[in-house]
């Protein structure tokens, strides 16, 4: 009887043995991502993983100035899932201390992209000689060319030797923060936030680009940009407006709690309104949140209440609801966030929630509604941080509609 415990101890420690030795511990320091975005193209992006003060990981991903900070790993074996902080997206696959080999996967978009990273301090794009040009200035570019999708959009670029960064902005928000080189007379530029994959390629000359947009696996528009310093896009407060036969904006939409919220709500009594219409899933309308998350902890005494409509691609209103309580946690968003839409984003069947409006052109649109029910304007898109000058303009137009809607009224003075 012995013999045998002695032997099961034995047969105890070496599986107990071989199961520490199984740990991998991924190595810390840098990183380079790539994403495959078609059979001959791959999209790079950097990203430093170190530990936190628990001993879990924690990956920062690069983009010109923006940070993407991801902290929820999780590991089974030698298999590993990493996920997005506020997108439904996440890198699975397997794993060794200085490799990770999988994909990137949105489900409720039925998206996914290839994805390898290998551990080491390497160049984002290889720039394999000078610079033919420099890219600094305005681009007059367009979209989707020669095809009746073509839509407008002003590239801003500043370079150095062969490093380049800028985004394009369209008329309904920006291309994030891009950020590569200009190796010869090619320009290669890259994003991955968490929720976007973009690549752009392109031929160039002092006037001109001519190229592919890559986003994800599942959209390629080829694109042409002419330098034009004075181009300058649509005023985006025209574009979305209310129908002929309607003088009011209104909506009721359920919350967390299965209660139907409209304008007639007493959070909104003698208030001013801005409604924002966005989604879990929007880099745009996350840069939007966090405008206004600041702009309220700065400014907490206004007569002001901010609310979300999100449009959510998630299949299940559970699912949608955890997304939306996801951000708002995430982003210690104080204002109510409803649920207009889940199973698409499809803009047009968001029109069809929202009746009064001519069109939805783009998550994010903002509708700013007076203390007395009016529309006061409508603003579409969202040009945010990656922009430059242009979201200084916006903050400035904000500061000055929101004084308008909110200042009191001076009384009239007795004769």
């Amino acid at each position: 009887m012995n013999k045998i415990v002695t032997v099961a101890i034995g047969l105890l420690i070496i599986f107990t043995s071989c199961e520490k030795e199984e740990k991998i511990e991924l190595k810390k320091g840098h990183w380079l991502g790539t994403m495959e975005v078609s059979e001959s193209q791959k999209l790079p992006f950097e990203f430093i993983i170190n530990q936190n003060e628990e001993g879990g990981y924690v990956m920062q991903v690069y983009n010109a100035e923006e940070v993407v900070t991801v902290d929820e790993f999780s590991f089974n074996g030698d298999s590993i899932d990493i996920r997005m902080p506020i997108f439904e997206g996440h890198i699975a696959g397997t794993y060794t201390a200085t490799e990770i080999t999988g994909e990137f996967i949105e489900e409720d978009k039925e998206r996914s992209v290839p994805f390898r990273a290998v551990q080491g301090k390497l160049d984002r794009f290889e720039a394999k000689e000078p610079a033919a040009v420099n890219l600094s200035g305005i681009w007059e570019t367009y979209f989707h060319i020669n095809t009746a999708d073509e839509y407008p959009a002003k590239g801003i670029f500043m370079q150095n030797g062969n490093n380049v960064k800028g985004t394009f902005r369209t008329k309904t928000g920006d291309y994030r923060y891009l950020e590569g080189v200009v190796t010869g007379d090619s320009m290669k530029l890259s994003a991955f936030d968490g929720s976007h994959v973009f690549l752009f390629l392109a031929q160039v000359t002092d006037s001109t680009l001519n190229g592919k947009f890559y986003s994800g696996k599942h959209t390629v528009q080829e694109f042409m940009g002419a330098r034009n310093e004075a181009f300058e896009l649509p005023d985006s407060d025209g574009l979305t407006y209310l129908r002929e036969g309607y003088d009011k904006f209104d909506f009721s939409f359920p919350n967390s709690d299965g209660k139907m919220v409209g304008l007639d709500d007493p959070m909104f009594k003698d208030k001013a309104v801005l409604v924002q219409i966005m989604g879990t899933w929007c880099t745009n309308c996350l840069d939007e949140t966090r405008f206004y998350v600041d702009f309220i902890k700065n400014n907490p005494d206004l007569d002001l209440q901010f609310v979300g409509l999100a449009f959510e691609y998630a299949k299940t209103e559970e699912k949608a609801f955890e997304g939306i309580s996801r951000l708002k946690e995430r982003e210690e968003v104080p204002y109510p966030i409803l649920l207009a839409q889940y199973g698409t984003s499809n803009k047009q069947k968001a029109n069809e929630k929202l009746p009064m409006l001519n069109h939805i052109l783009s998550y994010p649109t903002t509708i700013y509604i007076d203390k007395t029910g009016e529309v006061h304007k409508i603003h579409t898109g969202f040009n945010g941080p990656a922009t430059g000058e242009k979201f200084v303009e916006f903050k400035e137009e904000f500061h000055k509609t929101i004084d308008a809607m909110t200042k009191e009224e001076e009384p009239e003075s007795e004769c």
